[in-house]
């Protein structure tokens, strides 16, 4: 008898242990955002966003402050420790604030982040190139007494993390891009952000920080990627921006660029919002902190 039972034991057990694991849902769930209808998620000025596509999952920005972003990340369910890569978009303290708790939890993610010259995510410049030199001088005068390493580091403000600095358009990870910009606007010009848009068989995903580049020019470089976008998600930055200019944006994403679906966030501008939302109807999606958008399989 007790032979006859393990026999049909077996028989069971072998199916389930055969079986592939559940796919991981295409989603995004937005972490850190100053509006939202969660009841359990604290709001906050700034934007973290969890992407998961295609068996990835990719952290996107950490909010403005370490302790709020640990909270929403721990009522989300979010494992931090389980990430493909993380995206910052850019320097500014709402994006990178919760960057002290992630190291904290996963202090060897690869991290990508905008290169810019002795920015807060570190930088390497070649000597031969990074300043003038005048041989003239005496030895104790002169920078490394006049022979500097090759290439000269420039400290980081999270020493020994995993960062790769990006300047240019990449594809990180098939069907992955980011897109490299920067802006050229009063009170933000010279600042560097990233981009990242994901290929879908409907078009791409693109999720955007702030939009400082301008999100016109965002956009005009991920359709060259694919002129089909399936939706956009972030903050577009147009918190003081007039009416009609509100206006106007919402019209040239909707009408020219064809946006398939509008997920905006952070710092969009409550004004458009309402023109985005008055523009793309019901292919408007709420975005608040907690929110959870599925994406296209």
């Amino acid at each position: 008898m007790r032979l006859i039972f393990l026999r049909a034991l077996a028989v069971f057990v072998l199916p389930l242990a055969g079986m592939a694991a559940p796919q991981t849902p295409n989603r995004v769930t937005i972490l850190y955002d100053s509006f939202g209808k969660s009841p359990t998620l604290t709001m906050d000025w700034g934007f973290a966003a969890l992407i998961e596509y295609g068996g990835k999952r990719i952290l996107f920005d950490t909010g403005n402050n370490a302790q709020i972003f640990e909270h929403n990340v721990k009522a989300a369910g979010v494992d931090l420790q389980k990430l493909d890569f993380v995206v910052m978009s850019h320097r500014h303290g709402d994006h990178m604030g919760g960057l002290a708790y992630l190291l904290r939890v996963n202090p060897t993610v690869k991290i990508y982040a905008p290169k810019e010259r002795s920015g807060v995510y570190g930088d390497d410049q070649p000597s031969d190139t990074w300043y003038r030199k005048d041989p003239a001088l005496p030895a104790e005068q002169r920078y490394y007494r006049g022979a500097p390493p090759e290439i000269i580091h420039m400290g980081e403000a999270w020493p020994g993390a995993n960062f790769q600095l990006i300047d240019k358009n990449i594809e990180i990870a098939p069907g992955m891009h980011l897109i490299a910009l920067v802006s050229d606007k009063p009170g933000t010009l010279e600042l560097r952000e990233l981009s990242l848009a994901i290929r879908t068989p409907d078009g791409l995903v693109l999720v955007v920080g702030c939009s400082h580049p301008g999100v016109e020019r965002i956009v005009q470089q991920a359709s060259a990627i694919d002129p089909q976008i399936n939706i956009l998600f972030g903050g577009l930055h147009q918190i003081q921006t007039p009416d009609p200019e509100a206006e106007r944006i919402a019209r040239v994403l909707h009408d020219q660029y064809k946006l398939d679906r509008i997920a905006p966030g952070h710092c969009t501008g409550e004004p458009e919002f309402a023109a985005l939302k008055k523009t793309f109807g019901e292919h408007y999606m709420y975005a608040g902190v907690g929110s959870v958008v599925d994406l296209p399989e």
